[in-house]
């Protein structure tokens, strides 16, 4: 009789857990189509990446449900995970390619380095709260991404034993561009990055062409404000 039980129980756990999971990837296609696709980006390659990969892990349990939401949401320690659009926005800006070596500062949960992870060779990413850089690299690991190295670091120094960079994306806004990683920056590449203290900032894309910075203006943004040290102690 226990083991009939056990069965049972097992049996409609199974099929609670494939249920689950198909209403996330409903979910997943309904984020693409109404709040990607329906604002104007349509690079396929993109579009297959933010349907594939998992947002609901890359939130606190408790958040699941929203995972998909046209939203940014908490991740602890005064952090956000991005709203979905906005990670698809940035992550078309910085226009990766296959074989790109690319710079992310502000690591957060994942998201945006799993997303990255898809679409070029590498990804380094640094994050200054060791909590979320220590939980951001087990996730990844988990989840099987062999090509992003996670840095518990200060971000607005960048990576310099690692550089330089096909691209650098930046989820937090510092006051100002930091100096350190227009240098990282690869010739011919470019970075995608909110500047401002006040609030809204200007999201940014910068063209690094013949060793001089061409800026361009995209959008009015909300991000956390980035957390730095200009020099080392």
């Amino acid at each position: 009789m226990k083991r009939l039980f056990l069965s049972f129980f097992l049996l409609l756990f199974s099929s609670f857990c494939l249920a689950q999971r198909d209403d996330f990837s409903i979910l997943r296609k309904q984020m693409v189509e109404r709040q990607i696709k329906a604002r104007g980006i349509k690079d396929i390659h993109i579009l297959k990446v933010m349907q594939n990969v998992e947002r609901h892990k890359f939130v606190p349990p408790s958040l699941e449900k929203y995972a998909y939401d046209d939203r940014p949401l908490p991740i602890g320690y005064d952090q956000t995970i991005s709203q979905p659009y906005i990670v698809a926005l940035m992550t078309k800006l910085l226009s990766p390619k296959p074989k790109d070596k690319v710079l992310e500062i502000g690591t957060g949960s994942g998201y945006q380095a799993a997303i990255l992870a898809e679409l070029v060779e590498k990804v380094y990413t640094i994050e200054i709260i060791p909590e979320l850089a220590e939980a951001a690299k087990k996730k990844l690991k988990i989840l099987g991404y062999e090509n992003i190295f996670v840095k518990c670091g200060n971000g607005y120094l960048g990576w310099p034993e690692m550089a330089p960079f096909d691209g650098i994306i930046v989820t937090c806004s510092p006051k100002d561009v930091p100096q350190p990683l227009i240098e990282q920056l690869k010739e011919g590449g470019r970075m995608v990055i909110p500047v401002g203290k006040g609030l809204p900032q200007k999201l940014l894309v910068l063209y690094k062409k013949e060793g001089k910075i061409i800026k361009k203006y995209i959008t009015d943004v909300l991000f956390v404000p980035m957390r730095h040290k200009q020099k080392l102690n």
